[in-house]
């Protein structure tokens, strides 16, 4: 199949009647007919369950509890950097936010305000700045985590369209990354504010945060916005503690405000990546 016509076809599926489907499936608890299903998948993508913390497939009741597996301690050590990689899986591009315009392939870019679901005071605090996408394929671990510690002050899910999000529709669909349905999640760190967005796409069945559990569904057709700096309990996370996870895979989009950020030097769109290792530092040299 040509990746034109691929990307052609993405607009004619029922794409949300398919994500639907494949949510039900991935939460049976179908015995072992579930356990072949994991094990096929695991042959099918090569899933290292080496490092898995419960490497028996047989004893995951879902698909989706596989799916979210946790790793082993110490799988992945925290290197000593600003920004550490927050997610296993492959770079689609970072650098910097031109702007308003982050890009996201060859002849694509989109808003940062799109990308935040419409907020213009939010987005102008990244014009500027960096950005950082990273693509998690289906073999990858799906849990992410914290590039640098921060408090929580908003999660706002953004609804969307559900395209698939690999390589080959970033460079088909324009404002990808934007278009798709999202969760913005808004910290403020010691070196100032940062998003990281979870994308949703085909057959992601939910999006969940550590401090909200499972943010979709419900899908909505509005913006929903929650507040986490006016009375509430403050939501603080470390450095590379998890903050949420995927049911089946998909993107994240990190953006960070003007200043230093210098990428590690080793990093290229197409390259692969694993959590825990250097991204940026953004200190003045």
């Amino acid at each position: 199949m040509s990746e034109r016509f691929e990307v052609f076809l993405q607009y004619l599926l029922p794409k949300q009647a398919l994500t639907e489907f494949g949510s039900h499936i991935a939460s049976m608890r179908g015995g072992s007919v579930t356990t072949r299903i994991i094990r096929w998948f695991v042959g099918k993508y090569g899933v290292n369950m080496a490092e898995a913390a419960n490497p028996d497939l047989s004893s995951y009741p879902t698909f989706n509890e596989f799916f979210t597996r946790a790793l082993k301690p110490g799988a992945r050590p925290l290197a000593a950097a600003d920004l550490v990689c927050p997610v296993d899986g492959a770079i689609s591009q970072f650098g910097a936010i031109e702007g308003d315009r982050i890009f996201q392939a060859k002849g694509h870019h989109y808003s940062t305000t799109a990308l935040v679901g419409g907020d213009r005071a939010l987005a102008a605090q990244f014009e500027g700045g960096s950005f950082a996408t990273i693509y998690l394929s289906p073999k990858d671990y799906h849990r992410i985590h914290m590039p640098t510690g921060g408090r929580l002050l908003r999660m706002i899910y953004v609804p969307g369209e559900l395209f698939s999000v690999n390589p080959a529709t970033a460079r088909g669909v324009p404002g990808l990354f934007a278009r798709n349905e999202r969760v913005v999640c808004v910290f403020e760190s010691a070196r100032g504010p940062f998003v990281l967005v979870l994308v949703g796409a085909t057959i992601v069945g939910s999006m969940a945060t550590v401090w909200h559990g499972v943010v979709n569904p419900p899908r909505t057709k509005e913006v929903r916005e929650w507040r986490y700096d006016e009375g509430q309990p403050p939501v603080e996370l470390a450095q590379g503690d998890e903050m949420g996870r995927f049911l089946l895979g998909s993107t994240v989009v990190m953006l960070f405000p003007r200043g230093p950020c210098r990428f590690n030097p080793a990093w290229a769109p197409g390259a692969t990546v694993r959590l825990g290792e250097m991204m940026a530092n953004c200190t003045a040299p």
